[in-house]
């Protein structure tokens, strides 16, 4: 069962995530939050102490809990969440700029990398996303196409697995993911605005449908100051 402290900073944390509580406003004061959670303030200090400690708020003497602006965006790595669907939980409004949509012949690392020959096709999609007026991600996407015989721009501006799945009704499954630091390329530094940043976080996905057929590689590459990749681990015991 969850302690009370813990679901009351969940549920705190999550009206700020959806921006109920708006960035440099207070939140109610303890002996309010104690009546509205019906608990005791030892309780509400605990969860406040929570969110402080977890970047949600600034607890200033003489004033209260103040709301300040996370610099991170939790991404999850055991998930398969696209960029449209994580935004949307975080109430965030991003852009996407596609920079390259184009069906190519791969080349001997997109073959390696999807058990693909030089006959073969694949649609090379290069992505900027944009997040608060920050070009904070480039995503390149090679998807075979024999799963994926046609794709539009406004179709890579929107979403592509929701494309995948609700128009071509396939079934997204799973992915095997690696995640490596590397100094950022010519190309990070002329799309991203990496302000100085010295190497860019990548997160290689090989993508998977129901049947096991591998039909995406993609290299998401971030800048490093404005995600942070979460996971949830289970010990098992025998």
């Amino acid at each position: 069962m969850t302690n009370k402290y813990l679901m009351i900073h969940n549920e705190i944390a999550k009206q700020i995530d959806k921006g109920e509580f708006t960035t440099n406003s207070l939140l109610p004061s303890e002996h309010e939050l104690s009546d509205r959670y019906n608990t005791s303030r030892e309780t509400i200090r605990k969860a406040l102490n929570l969110l402080s400690q977890n970047g949600y708020i600034q607890k200033v003497r003489g004033k209260g809990s103040i709301v300040i602006k996370s610099t991170k965006v939790d991404f999850p790595v055991s998930g398969l969440v696209s960029f449209k669907e994580l935004t949307a939980k975080m109430g965030e409004k991003p852009r996407t700029i596609v920079e390259d949509l184009s069906l190519v012949k791969p080349d001997a690392y997109i073959q390696k990398e999807l058990n693909l020959s030089s006959k073969d096709r694949v649609w090379q999609v290069f992505r900027v996303r944009e997040m608060g007026g920050e070009k904070v991600i480039l995503d390149k996407d090679f998807l075979n196409k024999h799963f994926v015989p046609e794709l539009t721009k406004e179709v890579c501006e929107n979403s592509i697995y929701e494309y995948i799945e609700k128009e071509l009704n396939l079934t997204i499954s799973f992915a095997k993911k690696e995640i490596v630091v590397e100094a950022p390329t010519e190309e990070d530094h002329r799309l991203l605005d990496l302000e100085g940043f010295h190497c860019v976080v990548i997160i290689k996905n090989h993508v998977y449908l129901d049947d096991a057929s591998l039909f995406q590689y993609t290299e998401s590459r971030h800048r490093p100051d404005k995600f942070r990749f979460v996971d949830f681990a289970r010990r098992t015991h025998q």
